[in-house]
């Protein structure tokens, strides 16, 4: 069977270590930073100098920090494109052609699946 992070096929796998690998020096920049001020302690306890620099729980919470200006960004000016749906959450109100809804909700689930499956 096909692993669902490795993927299919040998350039999809290096693809996926290659991100995992830049995922790791941003997150370790991110750790250096977060670890440096005013409440270093706290942040140094919370997030831990991991041996492999995956710092999970620092891309957890960078994530819920971030997720929906992330969402913004990726769907702003998505125009006309049919990949989301083109109602809001099963309903009949239209997402106005930017895959957005009135009340800002993407229209899909995308952004409920959980961080260790995004990354």
């Amino acid at each position: 069977g096909k692993d669902l992070f490795l993927g299919y096929n040998e350039i999809d796998r290096e693809q996926k270590v290659k991100l995992e690998k830049n995922l790791k020096t941003i997150f370790t920049q991110i750790y250096n930073d977060v670890t440096r001020g005013k409440k270093k302690d706290e942040a140094t306890k919370r997030y831990k100098d991991e041996p492999d620099k995956n710092f999970f729980q620092l891309r957890e919470d960078w994530w819920e920090a971030n997720r929906e200006t992330v969402w913004k960004a990726i769907t702003c000016d998505a125009q006309g494109f049919k990949y989301f749906r083109p109602t809001c959450s099963g309903g009949t109100t239209p997402t106005h052609e930017k895959c957005r809804c009135v009340n800002t909700d993407p229209p899909t689930y995308f952004d409920y699946v959980p961080q260790y499956l995004r990354w």
